[in-house]
């Protein structure tokens, strides 16, 4: 039996359910995953993407796909993956490259869950098992569409799928849209993530730590690891124009931040972009696409 799941800090060999353990160690919110390449080209991208944020990572992301090109040896292999952004897009890759393959005899089951498998013991896990069910082939084909429109150029593939029926991957939709609030909004060129760091600053919340803390605390599906939050940290301190500067071991706003904050002045247009999200790269003085908060979708410039 091969399981497949989001973090090695899932106890599934604490389950006493035996067989392999195979942890999908990619971070697809962040970084490039352009189309048209496959596992193992889009590997040796993320590799690269990986050498600058997280050392170390090549190496376990090639030992990965050896291990699933492999799932035909097993008798069942049984994804495990939550309901937030960062396991809805390792799970609709994994399904996705399942779906194009010859299964053999093996049975590929699902395990999909609101609750966050890294914090559940071996016990609580296993009470999961009886409720696995056999991918359908609703969700293979749900999981392909959504895999493409993720790494379309255009972002607006993800809206097109979005308005068709995602009931098959039910945490699909809202895992994409939280996807589409990482563009830069239309009020100011803050994304999501980085309007929430600078409320907390400005509110009082001062430190990393506990802004990395306050800030799971806004999520509705808490998604991103500390690594990635300190990045978007840095983002925000060291561009052209510093909307945080690091004060007395913490962050307080400058006068810039106040400004873009409030709405006055635009962050993309002060300091320029250089992001991937998917397939989409936002690279110089004016992003492509925004997002309308307001109307709650893409706007394109």
């Amino acid at each position: 039996m091969l399981h497949v799941t989001n973090g090695s800090s899932v106890s599934l060999a604490e389950t006493g359910l035996g067989g392999d353990v195979l942890v999908w160690a990619d971070v697809l919110c962040e970084g490039p995953v352009p189309a048209r390449l496959d596992l193992d080209e889009l590997t040796r991208l993320r590799c690269i993407f990986f050498d600058r944020e997280w050392a170390g990572v090549a190496g376990a992301l090639t030992a990965r796909n050896q291990a699933l090109a492999r799932f035909t040896e097993h008798e069942e292999v049984v994804l495990w993956f939550e309901h937030d952004l960062y396991d809805q897009l390792q799970l609709i890759q994994i399904l996705d490259w399942l779906r194009a393959r010859d299964h053999g005899s093996a049975r590929l089951s699902l395990i999909s869950t609101v609750r966050y498998l890294g914090m559940l013991t071996g016990a609580q896990l296993a009470e999961f098992w009886p409720k696995r069910h056999a991918i359908t082939a609703a969700e293979f084909d749900l999981a392909a569409a959504a895999w493409q429109a993720f790494r379309s150029p255009d972002p607006a593939e993800i809206e097109t799928l979005l308005r068709a029926d995602t009931s098959a991957l039910p945490f699909l939709e809202g895992a994409l849209l939280r996807h589409l609030e990482q563009f830069p909004s239309v009020a100011n060129g803050l994304a999501r993530t980085e309007r929430q760091i600078l409320e907390l600053v400005r509110a009082g919340t001062r430190s990393f730590w506990a802004l990395f803390s306050a800030d799971q605390e806004l999520e509705e599906r808490i998604f991103m690891g500390d690594v990635s939050f300190r990045a978007w940290i840095r983002g925000l301190a060291g561009c052209r124009h510093p909307l945080l500067q690091e004060d007395g071991g913490g962050y307080r706003l400058t006068d810039t931040g106040e400004k873009v904050l409030d709405g006055g002045a635009d962050h993309v247009r002060l300091n320029g972009i250089n992001r991937w999200l998917g397939g989409v790269h936002l690279d110089g003085p004016e992003a492509l696409w925004r997002w309308d908060e307001a109307a709650r979708r893409l706007a394109p410039h």
